[in-house]
């Protein structure tokens, strides 16, 4: 997301997700949104890149990148060994922390045949070719190694390189600064060895805030990685939010069914192409928002559409994203009255589900670091 999306052209092969984080304990007693990953083991990250994909994303503060990398061994024309080796680039963030840690981790370091691994040098090189803005500057640390043999680095198994950035140097309001991390590998051979030389393994994106909406640490703000975020909502008999879930479910496959009537409707908020962006600090586009799917409700429903209080007006996309019912009024930046206002639903439901669903969506937010704005977003999961 942000910046870092354009800088350069989209992968091919979607990355690999993590399937929603399980429930813990009863969810009918507590209304609780599972706390993000923040760790990952080299087995994790190379069964989640699999064969294909370049990036395995566990959360917004722990995926990772990989390659593989093969050697051929001659003499006289004649094929005698081969080498081989993967690379992994781990990155993580702890709870509150403006460090981002890449783990490199060098696995499956086979040789067969006639080798001189000894001579076979490899070089990582730690690239940060983007920043935003410029300006920033941003604390190197760890243990990054110079250029080691095949054997030296099998004996090292890894390294850790850290990145960090001081709070207010970003860009306003939240004080946001982004990077790309771009892991690569340089390799020197001896005589007689065919193979790939250099080579990238996929960028890693890291991010870092001061939002005061957020948990910051005490040195003000924390990272993540840029990342579209990914809200999950049950439709289970036991979820607390089930209804809400259902009603996102019925605007995301049949919007045109839904009210205020449109039948050509267009709802945000399902697909990585088509995302939801929170909106914070705008408090009068919020309202708008919400008010105009309570008056869709009153409408629709009738004055007493409440029952006393048993039921609420939900709307989606969220009175708390740029895409709210008050979206299409706005145009080239603009507020426009005389637009109507149908690309959103609002439907009355259990005041208990929808407090359920405005609770988790209040910890997702500042679990997930979901900051204000275009250069942050995220999509909505119905399981």
């Amino acid at each position: 997301m942000g910046p870092v999306r354009d800088y350069k052209r989209l992968a091919d092969e979607p990355s690999a997700i993590a399937p929603p984080a399980p429930r813990e304990g009863d969810v009918t007693a507590q209304v609780t949104y599972p706390e993000p990953e923040r760790t990952m083991t080299a087995e994790q990250c190379q069964q989640g890149l699999g064969t294909t994909q370049s990036t395995y994303i566990l959360s917004r503060f722990a995926s990772c990148s990989g390659a593989a990398f093969l050697q051929t061994w001659t003499q006289n024309g004649r094929v005698v060994g081969q080498s081989q080796f993967i690379v992994l680039t781990v990155a993580t963030v702890e709870p509150n922390s403006r460090t981002v840690n890449f783990q490199w981790h060098f696995t499956d370091m086979i040789a067969v045949g006639t080798t001189q691994t000894s001579a076979l040098f490899i070089e990582p090189e730690t690239s940060i070719p983007l920043v935003v803005p410029s300006s920033a500057q941003i604390g190197q640390g760890g243990n990054v190694p110079t250029r080691q043999s095949f054997d030296q680095m099998r004996a090292l198994g890894g390294f850790l390189h850290t990145l960090t950035v001081s709070a207010g140097q970003g860009q306003a309001p939240d004080d946001l600064v982004s990077a790309v991390y771009e892991p690569t590998i340089h390799l020197t051979f001896p005589t007689g060895v065919n193979g790939t030389r250099e080579g990238d393994l996929f960028i890693l994106p890291p991010r870092w805030d001061a939002a005061s909406y957020l948990h910051n640490d005490t040195r003000g703000g924390a990272a993540s990685l840029a990342y579209i975020g990914y809200l999950d909502y049950s439709t289970a008999e036991d979820a607390p939010e089930r209804e809400v879930a259902e009603h996102l479910e019925w605007a995301l496959t049949t919007p045109e069914e839904t009210y205020p009537p449109n039948s050509e409707k267009h709802i945000a908020g399902g697909s990585l192409n088509d995302p939801l962006n929170r909106l914070f600090h705008d408090q009068t586009r919020r309202n708008r928002n919400r008010s105009i799917a309570v008056s869709t409700c009153r409408t629709y429903w009738g004055a007493d559409y409440t029952q006393g209080g048993l039921y609420e007006c939900d709307e989606f996309p969220f009175a708390t994203t740029y895409q709210g019912c008050s979206a299409p009024r706005y145009t080239d930046g603009g507020y426009d009255p005389t637009i109507p206002v149908t690309d959103c639903s609002a439907f009355p439901l259990l005041a208990t589900d929808n407090s359920a669903a405005g609770q988790l969506l209040g910890q997702f937010y500042d679990k997930n670091r979901v900051v204000d704005g275009y250069d942050d977003a995220f999509i909505v999961r119905i399981h």
